[in-house]
C-alpha cells in the first residue's frame, strides 16, 4: 500500500494535512449527492415515523381486530420490529453491490424498495376484507422496507463523504441527517392532520393517504438520484484496483477492527435515540400523564432542532476533528439520562420540550451527523460501503431495535421507577465513550487508500503519503 515511512524520518510535527485525493470535487456532483443523501433519508425517516405512528394509533383495529386491544398493539409493534430484523439482512445484501457496482446503483434500488413497500401498505387490504392474509401482507411489506431502510443512511453518507473535497466532508455528510430529521417532521405533520378527520374518515381512508403521500418523496428522490455521478472515490477504485469479489468477507477477514468499532461507537447512541423518539414519547403519556396530543408536536420541534445540530456539529468536526467533537457528545449523554427524567417528570411543557430538543440534538441527530462522515473514513476503499453498513445496521438492532423494548420493561420490572432506565441509557453509551477513545482521527484522509485508518499511524500520515502517492 503506501508508504508512511516519511513520518518515520523527521521528529518534527506534521502540519494539518492538505487535501489528498487526486480526484476533484466537482461541485454540481456535490449538490447532486447532498440532495440525493438528504432526500432519500427523508423518505426512510418518513416511513419510520408513519408506520410507528400508525401502529399505536390504527393498525390494532385494522390488522388484528379479534384479540384485546393491549394484544393488537402489541401485534402491530411485532410487524413494526420486522423491519429492524431486516435492516442488517438488507445491508448484507446491498453491500455486496456497493462496493462492486457502485453506490448510486444501490441507492436507487433501496429507494424503489422503501418507497414501493410504503406505498403498498396505504393499498392494503384490511383484516374485515381479507382476514389473516391482512396482516401477513403487512408483515411482508414492512421487512421489504427495512430490507431496504438495511443500506440507505450508510450508502447515502458514503457517497457524500467520498464525494466532498477534504475540510467540507463533515458538514456536507451531516446533511443526511438533516434529511432524517426533515422525515420525522413530515411524518408527525402527516399525522397531526390526519387526525383532525372524522374517525370514521380516517380508519377507512385517511390512513391510506399518508402511505400513499409517501410517493411523492419517492419521485422526488427517484428524480434527483438518476442524475447522480457515481463518486470520485469509487471511480479511481475502479481503475486503479480490481473489484473485491466478496466485499463482506473481505470485511470479516481484514476489516474487522474498523467495523468492530463502528457497531459499538453506534450501539450506544442508537439505544438513546430510539429511546428518545419511541420510548420517551410513550413515557410522557402514561407515566407522566401529558396530553397525547402534545407528544407529535414536540417530537416535531425536536426534530427540526436536531437536524440544525446535525450540520453544526458536522461542521465542527471538520474543523477540529472528528474523534473530539464525537467523544464530546457521549461524555454529555453519559451524563444526560438522569437530568431528562428528572426534567420529564415536572410536566412542565417547557421543561419537556427542552429535554426532547437536548435529546434530538445531541443523540439523534447531531452524534449520528458526525458519524455520517467519521464512519465512511475509517474504512479502506476496497469495502468501505459494506464495512460502514455492517457496523450500523448490526448496532442498530443490538441498540435502538430493543431499547423501547427495554426500557419499558424496566420500568414495568421496577414499579414505574425511572431509575434502572436512566441506568441502561448510561452503560449503552459507556460502551460507545469506550470505544470512540480506541478509534483513530480520520479527518481528511485520504479515501483512495485501500488501508483502513484502524492500520494507519495518524489521519495525518495517510493524507499526506496519499497526496504523494496520487
Amino acid at each position: 500500500m503506501m508508504d508512511t515511512s516519511t513520518e518515520s524520518m523527521t521528529n518534527e510535527p506534521t502540519p494539518p494535512p492538505a487535501p489528498a485525493e487526486s480526484v476533484a470535487a466537482d461541485p454540481r456532483a456535490v449538490r447532486r449527492a447532498a440532495w440525493a443523501g438528504l432526500v432519500g433519508t427523508a423518505l426512510e425517516q418518513y416511513d419510520f415515523v408513519i408506520y410507528g405512528t400508525a401502529s399505536a394509533l390504527v393498525f390494532g383495529d385494522l390488522f388484528f381486530p379479534d384479540v384485546s386491544p393491549a394484544v393488537a398493539l402489541l401485534a402491530s409493534f411485532a410487524a413494526y420490529a420486522v423491519g429492524f430484523a431486516a435492516r442488517p439482512l438488507g445491508g448484507l445484501f446491498f453491500s455486496r453491490y456497493g462496493d462492486r457496482l457502485g453506490r448510486k446503483w444501490v441507492l436507487v434500488a433501496t429507494l424503489f424498495l422503501m418507497g414501493g413497500s410504503t406505498l403498498a401498505i396505504g393499498l392494503l387490504p384490511t383484516y374485515s376484507q381479507v382476514g389473516l392474509l391482512a396482516p401477513a401482507l403487512l408483515v411482508v411489506c414492512r421487512f421489504f422496507q427495512g430490507f431496504g431502510a438495511g443500506a440507505e443512511q450508510s450508502g447515502g453518507a458514503t457517497l457524500l463523504t467520498e464525494t466532498a473535497a477534504p475540510g467540507r466532508r463533515g458538514r456536507l455528510a451531516s446533511l443526511v441527517m438533516t434529511g432524517a430529521a426533515l422525515g420525522t417532521l413530515l411524518g408527525a405533520l402527516a399525522w397531526v392532520l390526519a387526525q383532525t378527520l372524522p374517525e370514521d374518515a380516517l380508519m377507512s381512508w385517511g390512513w391510506r393517504l399518508i402511505f400513499i403521500s409517501s410517493l411523492l418523496v419517492t419521485l422526488a428522490a427517484l428524480v434527483i438520484r438518476r442524475r447522480l455521478t457515481e463518486s470520485p472515490v469509487f471511480q479511481e477504485f475502479k481503475e486503479l484496483h480490481e473489484k473485491p469479489k466478496s466485499p463482506v468477507g473481505e470485511v470479516f477477514r481484514h476489516g474487522r477492527k474498523p467495523m468492530l468499532l463502528a457497531l459499538f461507537m453506534n450501539v450506544g447512541i442508537s439505544a438513546q435515540s430510539y429511546t428518545y423518539q419511541v420510548f420517551m414519547a410513550s413515557y410522557l403519556v402514561s407515566t407522566v400523564g401529558v396530553d397525547a396530543s402534545f407528544v407529535p408536536k414536540v417530537l416535531m420541534i425536536g426534530a427540526a432542532c436536531g437536524g440544525l445540530g446535525a450540520i453544526g456539529f458536522g461542521i465542527l468536526s471538520d474543523r477540529v476533528g472528528r474523534r473530539p467533537v464525537y467523544s464530546a457528545i457521549l461524555v454529555a449523554l453519559v451524563l444526560l439520562p438522569g437530568p431528562s427524567f428528572i426534567a420529564l417528570n415536572t410536566g412542565s411543557p417547557i421543561a419537556i420540550t427542552v429535554t426532547m430538543i437536548v435529546g434530538f440534538v445531541l443523540a439523534a441527530q447531531g452524534a449520528v451527523g458526525v458519524q455520517m462522515s467519521y464512519f465512511p473514513e475509517l474504512f479502506g476503499s476496497r469495502y468501505r460501503y459494506a464495512g460502514v453498513t455492517l457496523g450500523r445496521e448490526f448496532s442498530s438492532v443490538l441498540g435502538g431495535g430493543v431499547a423501547p423494548l427495554i426500557c419499558a420493561s424496566l420500568l414495568t420490572a421496577f414499579s414505574g421507577s425511572w431509575i434502572p432506565v436512566a441506568a441502561y441509557m448510561m452503560l449503552m453509551m459507556v460502551v460507545s465513550l469506550v470505544a470512540a477513545r480506541l478509534a483513530p482521527e480520520t479527518r481528511n484522509r485520504d479515501l483512495i487508500s485501500v488501508t483502513d485508518a484502524t492500520a494507519q499511524p495518524s489521519a495525518t500520515t495517510s493524507a499526506t503519503t496519499g497526496s504523494s502517492a496520487s
